[in-house]
């Protein structure tokens, strides 16, 4: 116990809605960021998913967050950024940092994204095939999120407020340190590391040399601190469960859930060699002893409870309530930290 210390917690939910009235799962789950906030957790994550009925854009989601919440911080966990422009992107999550008074952070992933032989055509115009998908698109938003003037010293532009130098605004200042990549390769988590970027590491990660998940995950986060991130923030996710409150027909629902998750966890899946660890579902002793024997808590600050996709909101408040009451003090957590910290 004494190896772990773990003072922030946030939880990542999926924001999902029935497909007929989207609006009542997304005033849910903007409730649900309310809750935690009031539970004490300091972070809270929107997954961004697309073609799907969930959260397809982070950015319009948090900046009704924004206006929700007070306190907790607020995430993007993952923008796939091969769907956006680097310079409007900057321009809208600068707006939303401005708009939580400095409470953003910006997750984002690169490569080739997810469903793009259907989406891209209707993203991009021309051959999108032969677009730049690579982290250097990440670096590009980065640099516009400097607010730099653009043009040289002499470039101005007409505004009703008379001549000015043309800068991306608004300019969200800190924003920058709160930029997150999500790992889950060697390469991606040394390219983190280099760019001195946050790093996400979750509940899926690739098999390099290793049939193992726990040792896969450890060699990334050894490369990416190696490489440059020692002095970054680390947020490690995984899918958390705690039966102690729920009713016997919610505990049988959560122990389906991990038992038809099983069999993922055995072998190496796909072509990419992708290892998943199994679902932490429990008691509060029993998930805090597999905690324990996580070889990555103790490495780590942050934990970030990955809510499944499956639950309903009740459940999503059920998992918070107990995590925040039984087991994340036995971490090392205290919810007052975040707090005392904005108040000083």
């Amino acid at each position: 116990m004494s190896s772990v210390s773990i003072h922030h917690i946030g939880f990542l939910t999926p924001g999902n809605y029935p497909a007929h009235d989207p609006l009542s799962g997304l005033e849910k789950t903007l409730q649900l960021l309310e809750y935690g906030e009031g539970l004490g957790f300091q972070s809270a994550w929107a997954r961004q998913r697309h073609l799907e009925p969930g959260i397809s854009s982070a950015t319009a989601f948090l900046a009704a967050a924004t206006q929700r919440t007070s306190s907790i911080e607020l995430g993007t966990a993952v923008i796939p950024i091969g769907y956006e422009s680097p310079y409007r992107l900057a321009e809208d999550l600068s707006t939303v940092d401005v708009l939580s008074r400095g409470r953003l952070n910006v997750g984002l992933s690169a490569g080739r994204p997810l469903h793009a032989d259907l989406i891209a055509p209707l993203v991009f115009d021309g051959d999108w095939e032969s677009f730049d998908f690579s982290h250097d698109r990440v670096l590009r938003f980065v640099d516009n999120l400097k607010s730099k003037p653009i043009g040289d010293e002499t470039t101005f532009i007409k505004t009703p407020f008379g001549p000015q130098r043309p800068r991306l605004q608004p300019h969200a200042k800190g924003l920058m340190d709160r930029i997150w990549y999500g790992g889950g390769s060697l390469r991606s988590a040394r390219w983190s590391g280099q760019n001195g970027f946050n790093l996400l590491i979750g509940n899926v990660t690739s098999g390099e040399d290793t049939d193992d998940f726990y040792v896969a995950q450890s060699r990334q986060l050894k490369a990416y601190r190696e490489a440059g991130g020692s002095d970054k923030r680390v947020a490690l996710g995984r899918v958390i469960v705690p039966l102690d409150s729920a009713d016997s027909i919610t505990r049988k629902r959560y122990l389906d859930y991990a038992a038809g998750r099983h069999e993922r966890t055995l072998t190496p899946q796909g072509e990419r060699r992708t290892l998943y660890p199994a679902d932490l579902v429990g008691t509060s002793e029993q998930i805090l002893e597999r905690l324990l024997a996580d070889p990555i808590i103790s490495q780590v600050s942050e934990l970030r409870l990955e809510l499944p996709y499956e639950f309903e909101d009740e459940e999503y408040r059920q998992i918070l309530h107990d995590f925040s009451t039984f087991i994340a003090r036995r971490l090392g957590w205290s919810n007052g930290s975040l707090r005392e910290k904005r108040t000083a």
